[in-house]
């Protein structure tokens, strides 16, 4: 019987674990520290008093696949199923999506027609890049970054202005060092297994973890969702499980309670608050790698160094509402190649996907523009001292240059998400291999989830907090 868990770090992932060990009576108390003074880290949403939502970190969230399932089978256990607003492939925000190339916005091809005509910005049809694909060899190495495999797989310009637009939407990162093994496994695995992406996506590419579909998430195939959101912003995510674990009574939640310094213990460990300790026998940690490589004791050393080798980069998210129907196009939104404009990762027209969160008396337009990642530094200077005025500035005049928009924006709201996104570099599997086998050979009480380090996407975290707990009590949800 496991008596204390202390789950370090009360965003989504150490909330997802906490709401896990609520659902086994194994465990006696779990204390979730968290350092600030609230809980859902990314997860975060603005509701205007007249009604208006604007998010400042993730929005739609994917139903697909055994992690999409089981964030779902969560949201309807959390009794939030009547407040999903849900986006059908069929919807034009999953039809419609942009690419701003050559100071022009350029509709991505989409469906078997797109795929046999030449669509600008590409200089041919892409038929013939995946027909080629499917003769190209697999490679030998263990790793390569995504730039590079699917420059050799499916050619140059691709790679330049799809796979590296995309990389900036997801990542707000560089495709020519992120790795394709750790960011796009499902790709690297089609490669590995079927020798071809386009045979192992027609054919499957290896093993998914297995989550029956609840109601909801048979719901979502049915409808056959793209996306979704909720009423009140995901926010209402990381609030209903806070309140699912006050109602628990096995839970203490302790904000403000930044974690300074761990220490082994007889039975476990001893963690250092700004006022006071915290015995447990067991951690699960959902800190930032370098968050949490500064606070374990010198004994872990291997496992620091791994930790402080997990890069992270800063996005600037800018909410806008404009007065009135401004969109030249409708879609979901519109990535920017690095080649184009290093600043500017794309801008997300959020009143086309998700309408009911604008403002309901009148006709307004929401957009959310990206800005900084992996090009922050070089682009805007040091995060700690730019001016929120300055981005707030370059954020409306992309928005004029790129959509055509004269007038300014009714209200704007500049987020700047410090450290928000963990890199995955060439060669990030090694660093993972190499701390878990650590934790294991040591026989260490702790846990490792969150976005540092396998899936940066809220369903990906919520999955991690899932298998930490299903792990650590030999149970299986």
């Amino acid at each position: 019987l496991m008596r204390t868990i202390a789950v370090l770090g009360g965003g989504i992932g150490g909330l997802a674990a906490s709401y896990y060990l609520c659902k086994t009576p194994q465990v006696t108390k779990v204390i979730l520290l968290e350092s600030s003074s609230r809980f859902g880290g990314w997860l975060w949403s603005t509701r205007r008093s007249d009604g208006a939502v604007f998010e400042h970190g993730p929005r739609g969230i994917r139903p697909a696949g055994a992690v999409g399932r089981n964030t779902l089978n969560m949201v309807k256990d959390l009794g939030l199923e009547a407040e999903i607003l849900p986006v059908t492939y069929s919807h034009v925000a999953s039809k419609n999506r942009y690419l701003y190339v050559n100071k022009q916005l350029h509709k991505m091809p989409s469906g078997i027609r797109g795929l046999l005509h030449t669509v600008p910005p590409f200089s041919h049809p892409l038929v013939f890049d995946i027909a080629k694909e499917i003769l190209v060899k697999k490679s030998k190495t263990d790793d390569e970054s995504i730039h590079s495999f699917f420059s050799r797989r499916l050619g140059k310009e691709l790679a330049d202005i799809a796979v590296d637009s995309l990389c900036r939407g997801v990542f707000a990162g560089d495709s020519r060092k992120l790795s394709v093994r750790s960011c796009f496994p499902l790709f690297y695995n089609a490669e590995q297994r079927r020798g071809s992406l386009t045979l192992g996506m027609l054919l499957g590419s290896g093993p998914s973890p297995v989550v029956p579909p609840g109601p909801l998430a048979q719901r979502s195939v049915k409808e056959s969702w793209a996306q979704w959101s909720l009423r009140r912003g995901v926010e209402s995510i990381p609030e209903s499980i806070t309140e699912f674990l006050q109602q628990s009574g096995r839970v203490e939640l302790r904000r403000d309670a930044a974690v300074k310094q761990i220490s082994p213990s007889a039975s476990g460990w001893t963690i250092h608050l700004e006022d006071g300790v915290v015995s447990a026998d067991h951690i699960i940690s959902a800190l930032p790698a370098k968050a949490l490589s500064s606070a374990l004791p010198s004994s872990c050393q291997p496992l620091i160094q791994q930790l402080q080798d997990i890069h992270t980069v800063t996005v600037a998210v800018v909410n806008l509402e404009y007065e009135g129907s401004i969109l030249p196009v409708t879609g979901f939104g519109h990535l920017i190649p690095s080649s184009e404009d290093r600043g500017i990762l794309g801008v997300v027209y959020d009143s086309v996907p998700f309408p009911q969160h604008n403002r309901p008396d009148t006709t307004t337009t929401r957009l959310t523009v990206m800005m900084g990642g992996a090009w922050f530094d070089e682009v805007f200077g040091d995060p700690d001292t730019v001016m929120k005025e300055a981005l707030l500035e370059t954020a409306t005049r992309a928005v004029q240059c790129q959509l055509g928009v004269t007038t300014e924006p009714s209200w704007s709201w500049v987020a700047l998400q410090k450290d928000c996104i963990p890199q995955y570099y060439q060669g990030h599997f090694r660093k993972i291999d190499l701390m878990r086998s650590f934790i294991k050979k040591n026989n260490l009480p702790l846990s490792l989830i969150g976005s540092s380090y396998e899936g940066v996407s809220v369903n990906d975290v919520v999955f991690s907090g899932r298998t930490a707990v299903e792990e650590l009590l030999g149970t299986k949800f």
